[in-house]
């Protein structure tokens, strides 16, 4: 396999699964299932029958979920211990055929990416609910709409999807400490 495709579908399954983890392992496993693509490493576990099926399971909870305002806070903060982690594993897994030291580099630049989407999704969601009443639907049917679409690019046009990942990476390194001192300001008693 070559390196633009490894690297965006090690490092952009990471990432997609700080955003919508049960989309992005759907679609990879469907991908792979119905031979459009051919995953790296050890992606390729996600084939299986059972994987899709939960993964197809745990996507409709999640979709039912985000559309209402609590419910989607309380399972944003749950999923942070779900999603980092699984960014990780699949990271690791896109890898499996690599020495330790590279799927140990791996495990942390996935981990690193889903921490990263995870925390502008949670932030963005919290934000919206709290300022716009119904946004949420909105913004959560985008971020179905960017997982499966990125997944899909990513395994079709990886030099594509690398270089809006490392956009989408540099504006969140940008765009967190102001949201942070954003916050912080807002939180100040007046």
């Amino acid at each position: 396999m070559d390196w633009p495709t490894l690297a965006a579908t090690g490092l952009g399954s990471a990432w997609l699964s700080g955003i919508n983890l049960y989309a992005t392992v759907l679609a990879l496993g469907l991908l792979q299932r119905f031979g459009l693509a051919r995953l790296p490493g050890d992606l390729g576990y996600l084939s299986e029958g059972w994987v899709i099926g939960l993964a197809a399971l745990l996507y409709l909870v999640e979709f039912v979920a985000d559309k209402v305002p609590a419910v989607d806070s309380i399972w944003d903060a749950v999923h942070t211990f779900i999603r980092v982690p699984a960014g990780a594993i699949l990271a690791a897994s896109a890898f499996a055929d690599f020495d330790t030291p590279v799927r140990v580099a791996a495990l942390l630049v996935g981990g690193g990416l889903a921490l990263g989407a995870h925390g502008s999704k949670a932030a963005t969601r919290v934000a919206v609910n709290a300022t716009a009443p119904g946004g949420g639907v909105v913004v959560s049917l985008a971020e179905d709409a960017v997982a499966f679409g990125s997944t899909l690019l990513m395994v079709f046009f990886p030099l594509v999807f690398l270089a809006l990942l490392g956009l989408a990476v540099g504006l969140t390194a940008w765009l967190a400490p102001k949201v942070a001192r954003a916050f912080r300001i807002r939180r100040q008693p007046d």
